[in-house]
């Protein structure tokens, strides 16, 4: 894999959490062997999508750098993010690759107006002068996103809807000209009738701006409408990956085509929550040996019960199946 052209490289990137204590100590692999890359001249939106307890917010975490890899390497621009967690590239890179959180309310500090956090961001990451005009500088700003400054000056955040906040806070990510932006479930929380101008005007980044974004969800409605493409996890494993109209109009793997049938509705929790809470379901597809979806796959087989699938290429995309094992 040549990662000099890449925007970031995800190789066969590992995170195993251990529960319990000394003498009952059990371990999740929360993300397993995963890899994927977005090319560095071609902007792309690229979903992670999948049920609850999929990985796919674990991994958001470690390509953020809250997180460090169990095993694998992360490289945005050819730099591990591991190896520059503490140093002073840190600031670079928080610079280059940005968050947008699920809940917008966590983006802005209730105690401070959003014009004052946005004009602050601007300064801290010097993206602006020092003795910029603040009102010049957020009214020419705001107006690339169909904002008006008026419509913010001196408000709070608890003072906007959470679909307007959610543009602000898109807008504040932005601020510091980043080529990535990380989006945990950024429209679960809005109002339906905002959700399109939200997921609209991450498309328009990619267009106008030129960013790339890695958008995870559970809603695969939103992700075959902006993706370019998309990678299916189940606990910890992409199973099925390639262009969204190829995977999604016509799945491969079982639990694609289960997820696309009958895809859960999101809930409503912290997505960079460190503590792991599994329901039945997810502890017992966590501990099988084999496929992970072997327990509820209509076209299970023996070797799934035990035997872990290999990565292979089937028509335009990657998948973890047996089904599809070359004999």
């Amino acid at each position: 894999m040549n990662n000099t052209n890449k925007l970031i490289s995800v190789r066969n990137l590992t995170k195993i959490f251990s529960r319990g204590s000394i003498l009952f100590k059990t371990y999740i692999l929360a993300v397993n062997n995963v890899s994927f890359e977005i090319e560095m001249e071609k902007p792309e939106i690229f979903t992670l999508a999948g049920e609850s307890g999929s990985g796919k917010s674990t991994l958001a975490r470690m390509l953020l750098g809250l997180v460090e890899p169990t095993y694998g390497t992360i490289l945005y621009k050819g730099k591990d993010i591991v190896q520059i967690t503490n140093t002073k590239n840190w600031m670079w890179f928080t610079k280059e690759v940005q968050p947008i959180f699920q809940n917008p309310f966590e983006t802005f500090s209730p105690l401070n107006r959003v014009e004052d956090y946005l004009y602050d961001t601007a300064r801290n990451y010097k993206m602006i002068p020092k003795n910029t005009d603040k009102n010049s500088f957020l009214k020419e700003y705001l107006n690339i996103f169909g904002l008006s400054y008026d419509e913010i000056k001196g408000k709070y955040p608890h003072e906007f809807s959470g679909g307007q906040l959610q543009r602000l806070s898109i807008a504040r990510a932005l601020i510091t000209n980043p080529s990535l932006l990380i989006a945990d479930e950024p429209v679960s929380m809005i109002d339906a009738s905002l959700r399109m101008s939200v997921v609209n005007l991450f498309k328009e980044l990619k267009n106008r701006f030129k960013v790339s974004v890695i958008y995870i969800t559970h809603d695969l409605a939103t992700a075959y409408y902006i993706s370019d493409k998309i990678a299916i996890m189940l606990r910890g494993n992409i199973v099925e990956l390639g262009p969204v109209e190829k995977v999604l109009d016509d799945p491969l793997h079982p639990y694609t085509k289960l997820l696309k049938q009958s895809i859960p509705e999101p809930t409503i929790e912290t997505q960079w929550d460190e503590e792991i809470k599994l329901s039945t379901v997810e502890e017992k597809e966590f501990s099988l040996s084999g496929c992970k979806f072997a327990g509820r796959c209509p076209y299970v087989m023996e070797i799934c019960k035990t035997q872990e699938p290999e990565e292979i290429s089937v028509d335009g995309r990657n998948i973890k199946c047996h089904l599809y094992k070359k004999s």
